[in-house]
């Protein structure tokens, strides 16, 4: 049994996905205490398999953190969820649009969404989808995260250049990425 937890839960089995993209073996707690263990195409299960069960005490301590986040996470009322999702199908789009203008960037679409995982994603195709517990947050970390987002029209990934960029166009951007992960699991 779990410290800490008053019982054993039930948590799905592990699921082993292989992905052509993937460099390396990567295991991934999910919402539900269920685990992701993602092969790269030259992988082997029986090399995910040792792999994921060398991470039992780290997998152990994610489901433990979850557990703490749903138990300190407000529930929000339907019709006031529904209420702040509208509030940022409103006003996310424009302020991204704005942010955009300011850096000479255009944007070819913009979506708000319930992303489970993302804070925000952009598309090879520039969509740019926003997640509409953003409008919660403090405007200098909702505007961290819209610039990230910007900055992936001119690169793609997350490299060192990519990072020089978002520091130029927003310079308090780690102490937006300190804020995310310190409440962004509560939000």
């Amino acid at each position: 049994m779990q410290p800490g937890l008053p019982f054993e839960p039930d948590y799905p089995p592990p699921v082993f996905v292989r992905h052509p993209r993937a460099r390396r073996y990567v295991v991934s707690v999910r919402d539900n205490g269920g685990v992701r263990v993602t092969l790269p195409r030259w992988g082997s299960l029986r090399e995910a398999r040792e792999f994921f069960s060398r991470l039992d005490g780290w997998i152990d301590r994610q489901r433990r953190r979850l557990e703490v986040d749903r138990s300190a996470a407000p529930l929000v009322p339907a019709a006031d969820r529904r209420l702040t999702m509208e509030r940022a199908r409103r006003e996310l789009p424009l302020r991204l649009l704005e942010l955009a203008r300011d850096l000479g960037l255009q944007v070819p679409k913009v979506s708000v969404r319930n992303q489970r995982w993302r804070w925000g994603s952009c598309s090879r195709s520039g969509h740019i989808c926003l997640n509409w517990r953003l409008v919660a947050m403090p405007g200098w970390v909702r505007d961290y995260v819209l610039i990230h987002e910007l900055m992936h029209l001119r690169r793609l990934d997350h490299s060192k250049k990519f990072w020089a960029l978002v520091a130029h166009a927003c310079p308090a951007y780690q102490d937006a990425r300190r804020w995310l992960r310190e409440h962004g699991r509560s939000m």
